[in-house]
C-alpha cells in the first residue's frame, strides 16, 4: 500500500512539475503557436509518454505497460475528436490565437481533478458492481454507432445552464485585457471571454470523460494505469490541437475509426464474461483502424469521395 501511494504522489510531483516549467519557463510570454513550435512539443509529449511507459514495464512489468500503451493510444485517439470541439469553441466565443495555449493550459488543472474523480468512481463501481460493466460496454457501442452517423455534438454554449447561472452572479465583458481572466471596472468584478471559455472547456471534458475513461477501463482496472493513460494524453492534447487545428478537415475518415474504435472497446467489455480479448489484441485493432482511416483520409481526400 505505501509503495502505491509513493507511486500516485511521484506523479503528480511529476505532473505538477512539468505543467510549472510550460507555464513559468516556456510559455511565460503569450504568443501565437505556430505548427513547426506545435509539431516539436507534440513530439516531446509522445517521446515523453513512451519514457514513462518503459518505467511503468520495469516498476509495475509487461502486462501493465502494455495496458497503459494501450489506453494511452485509446486516449490521444479519442482526444481527437475533442480538437474539433476546442476550434468550434474558439470560434464561437472569437479568441484570438495569442491567448488559446492559456486556456488550454488552465483547462488541464481541472481535468487532473475530474477524471482522478472519474476514474477513481469507475473503478469502484465495476469492483462492487460487476453488471457495470454491460453498461459501459453497451453505452460505448451506442456512442460509436453515433459517432459513425454523422451527428456532430453541438456546441451550444448560449444554452449551458451552469454558465447562465454564473453570467447571472458574475457580469461578462467583451475585453480581454491583456489575456486576463477577470478585471475590475468600476469597482466592479467582471469576467472576460477568456475564463467563460474556459469555463465551457471544463464542462465538456466532462462529456469527454464519460466517452474516454469506460473505454479504458476495458483495457485496465488498474486505476493507476488508466488515469496516468489518460493525463499523459491530455497533456499532448495542447500541442497536438495546434499542430493539427489547421487540418483537421483533411481528416474526414477518422470519426468512423473512432466510431469503430468504440464500438470494438463496447463489445470486449459486453463480452468480458464470456470472451477475453487479449490487450495485445486491442492495441494491434486499435494502431490498424486508426492508421486506416488516417491513410484513407489522405489517399481520398474529399474532392475525390464524390469522383
Amino acid at each position: 500500500m505505501s509503495s502505491q501511494i509513493l507511486l500516485w504522489v511521484l506523479f503528480h510531483v511529476f505532473i505538477f512539475s512539468l505543467l510549472f516549467l510550460d507555464l513559468v519557463v516556456f510559455h511565460r510570454k503569450a504568443h501565437v503557436i505556430q505548427v513547426k513550435e506545435a509539431l516539436l512539443w507534440s513530439a516531446f509529449w509522445i517521446s515523453l509518454a513512451l519514457l514513462f511507459n518503459v518505467g511503468i514495464y520495469f516498476f509495475k512489468g509487461p502486462e501493465s505497460a502494455l495496458q497503459f500503451l494501450t489506453g494511452y493510444l485509446l486516449e490521444e485517439s479519442l482526444s481527437v475528436d475533442n480538437l474539433f470541439v476546442f476550434i468550434q469553441l474558439f470560434l464561437y466565443f472569437k479568441i484570438p490565437a495569442l491567448y488559446q495555449h492559456k486556456i488550454l493550459f488552465w483547462g488541464i488543472l481541472g481535468v487532473v481533478l475530474m477524471r482522478a474523480t472519474f476514474i477513481l468512481g469507475g473503478v469502484a463501481l465495476i469492483q462492487q458492481f460487476h453488471w457495470i460493466m454491460y453498461v459501459f460496454g453497451g453505452f460505448l457501442v451506442l456512442t460509436g454507432l453515433k459517432m459513425a452517423s454523422g451527428k456532430e455534438r453541438e456546441i451550444r454554449p448560449e444554452k449551458n445552464p451552469i454558465l447562465r447561472l454564473f453570467k447571472h452572479f458574475i457580469p461578462v465583458t467583451t475585453s480581454y485585457d491583456g489575456g486576463s481572466f477577470f478585471i475590475k471596472q468600476h469597482g466592479k468584478l467582471f469576467a472576460t471571454p477568456l475564463f467563460v471559455t474556459l469555463l465551457v472547456v471544463e464542462m465538456t471534458d466532462v462529456v469527454f470523460a464519460i466517452d474516454s475513461i469506460p473505454a479504458v477501463l476495458a483495457i485496465s482496472s488498474d486505476p493507476f494505469i488508466v488515469y496516468s493513460s489518460n493525463l499523459m494524453a491530455v497533456l499532448g492534447l495542447r500541442s497536438l490541437y495546434f499542430a493539427l487545428a489547421g487540418m483537421m478537415t483533411l481528416f474526414h475518415y477518422l470519426k468512423y475509426g473512432l466510431s469503430i474504435i468504440l464500438v470494438f472497446i463496447g463489445i470486449k467489455m459486453l463480452l468480458s464474461h464470456v470472451f477475453h480479448i487479449p490487450v495485445l489484441t486491442s492495441l494491434v485493432v486499435l494502431a490498424v483502424v486508426l492508421g486506416g482511416s488516417i491513410l484513407l483520409s489522405i489517399l481520398r481526400p474529399p474532392s475525390l469521395r464524390s469522383g
